[in-house]
């Protein structure tokens, strides 16, 4: 038993005493993360690679990034169930040079991989100073903040891109060619947080798509198109053959930007390292799901090899100082720097456990049952 067997009647007046005035139900981090491992392990993912892929997805909950933590656990259970991601990720090592790696993913957990790739690419970077790791035959990795940081970890600066399903025309156009395709780099500081940018490329998530849709909102004109690549704010006019706009949105507001941004990453993760780009990532073959062919980028730069470390973070608190600091915008009463927010809501998700909307935790109370881990709710 894991500890959180327990009566149908407990779990449910459990679940109602743990619903808070906001409507979510409040899970200890720790819990949720052990909850996680434990419905990898028993899909036949080893306990140690289980824990890894569980950290990264508790990770976007405590950092407010929802829409990639915890109720993304069903397409993963399901791909793995369907044979589509291999439960052992057996990364191979195809190329080798000084400051470079191609990696192989074997088809495993994103999680699994971005990590063992990110790790080596640190070590490199000790040696050579900076280092250069690309990775193909992967899957869906998470948040891409979670690899950059962790170079934080041996005072380095972190860089992390992956590419995606289509999901994002290009400007002027009406088919989806590229993906959301994020880009987040991670560098340190001295008495500071660390600057931490975790952006998409496109103008929004898909989620926030689906979200005006089950509440029977508008989304705003410059968020998507219809299938005919026409501005739209109809959310079901999008889900139903339209595509989202690149960073930016339409051309007259400089969405050939993001437009671009997304192909970089698309070049540097699919191209680069032989992987699929464009509409041949999870891309059904001949009408059947298939492995989904993502590629990742990371990179990591140790400041020792440009200038001494004590310099760089004083000036890095100077920097982030003099933009916190400078004069607001009326009624406005603070400046943000990439990765606050973050820090802010891990810092008090900690203490109240992670909220979960009560569709999400049901459905994680679902996928518990089916392989037999129970889950239990509650705050701090």
């Amino acid at each position: 038993m894991n500890g959180w067997a327990h009566g149908r009647h407990g779990l449910v007046e459990r679940e109602r005493k743990a619903i808070m005035l906001d409507g979510t139900v409040r899970i200890q981090a720790e819990c949720l993360k052990d909850f996680v491992a434990q419905v990898f392990g028993r899909l036949g993912v080893p306990w140690a690679d289980a824990q890894i892929t569980a950290e990264v997805l508790v990770a976007a909950d405590l950092r407010g990034i929802e829409s990639h933590g915890v109720q993304r656990l069903g397409r993963y259970v399901g791909r793995l169930k369907k044979g589509l991601i291999q439960p052992v990720a057996e990364v191979r090592l195809v190329r080798d040079r000084t400051a470079t790696l191609l990696l192989d993913g074997g088809n495993g957990l994103g999680q699994v991989v971005g990590s063992r790739a990110m790790e080596l690419c640190v070590e490199k970077a000790k040696e050579a100073g900076a280092a250069f790791v690309v990775v193909r035959n992967s899957n869906h990795y998470g948040i891409a903040g979670y690899y950059a940081m962790l170079a934080l970890r041996h005072d380095m600066v972190g860089l992390s891109f992956t590419n995606a399903r289509p999901l994002v025309v290009p400007t002027y156009g009406r088919e989806p060619l590229i993906g959301t395709n994020p880009i987040s780099i991670a560098v340190p500081a001295g008495r500071e947080r660390p600057f931490v940018l975790d952006m998409a490329t496109s103008v929004v998530p898909s989620g926030k798509i689906e979200m005006a849709a089950r509440k029977g909102e508008r989304i705003p004109l410059g968020w998507a198109v219809d299938v005919e690549g026409r501005p739209t704010q109809d959310p079901g006019a999008v889900l139903s053959g339209g595509s989202l706009l690149p960073l930016g949105g339409s051309a007259e507001f400089a969405g050939y930007k993001g437009y671009g941004l997304s192909v970089m990453v698309d070049i540097l993760c699919g191209v680069l390292s032989g992987a699929a780009f464009g509409r041949g990532v999870e891309a059904p073959v001949d009408g059947c799901e298939g492995p989904s062919r993502v590629g990742h980028f990371f990179a990591a730069l140790q400041v020792e090899a440009f200038r001494p470390l004590e310099e760089f973070t004083r000036d890095m608190d100077r920097m982030i100082w003099a933009l916190r600091n400078s004069g607001k915008a009326q009624g406005e009463t603070r400046i943000f720097i990439h990765g606050e927010k973050e820090f802010e809501a891990e810092e008090a998700r900690r203490r109240l456990g992670i909220p979960l909307h009560p569709s999400v935790y049901a459905s994680l109370r679902e996928i518990g049952e089916e392989v037999g881990v129970g889950l239990e709710a509650g705050g701090g």
